[in-house]
């Protein structure tokens, strides 16, 4: 089905190759068995927030494509958000507060670690993983985390931003 008042997005393609990307890395088996990610819903939550995270903060500019293409990703996330929860069988009532939920813990986990990435504060780094990903209660995988987060944020860096817009984007593979 066509919408009539759908908004034409630019590159729609490249945004969505971004968007599963990011989703594909955030499934990676590493994060639940060695790192001791939940594997449930809040825990795949926390794990593509973090890669959201991590990209929209790469995507950082004063470019206006690109601002609007990290706006236009970011709507997307919150997008499937939305239909993951309706998915689940939250009522049409219920889900917008359960956004509403999900957007503050994501704002929160977003100024958390960008200011910790941004001041190169390892040790702060670990205290907000611990905390977001970890409810306080495993510094040890927290450690492990941000190794793997500040290793992301290198290989982000030299990543030119005309490229992630045109869909293409590294991350860390993990041997098998």
């Amino acid at each position: 089905m066509i919408w009539p008042f759908r908004k034409k997005i630019k590159n729609e393609h490249h945004l969505y190759a971004i968007y599963n990307s990011i989703v594909a890395q955030s499934r990676q088996e590493e994060f639940y068995k060695n790192m001791q990610v939940t594997d449930s819903v809040t825990g795949r939550f926390d794990m593509i927030s973090l890669h959201m995270i991590l990209v929209l903060r790469r995507l950082r500019s004063e470019n206006a494509e690109i601002k609007e293409f990290s706006q236009n990703l970011f709507d997307l996330f919150f997008k499937d958000m939305d239909n993951s929860i309706r998915e689940m069988g939250v009522s049409d009532i219920a889900v917008p507060k359960k956004i509403q939920k999900m957007g503050s813990l994501f704002y929160g986990f977003l100024g958390k670690l960008t200011n910790s990435l941004d001041n190169n504060d390892e040790k702060e780094l670990v205290i907000v993983v611990n905390n977001n990903i970890y409810d306080g209660k495993d510094r040890k995988n927290a450690e492990k985390l941000s190794k793997y987060i500040s290793e992301t944020v290198k290989l982000l860096n030299k990543q030119n931003l005309e490229d992630i817009i045109l869909g293409k984007i590294s991350f860390i593979k993990f041997g098998k």
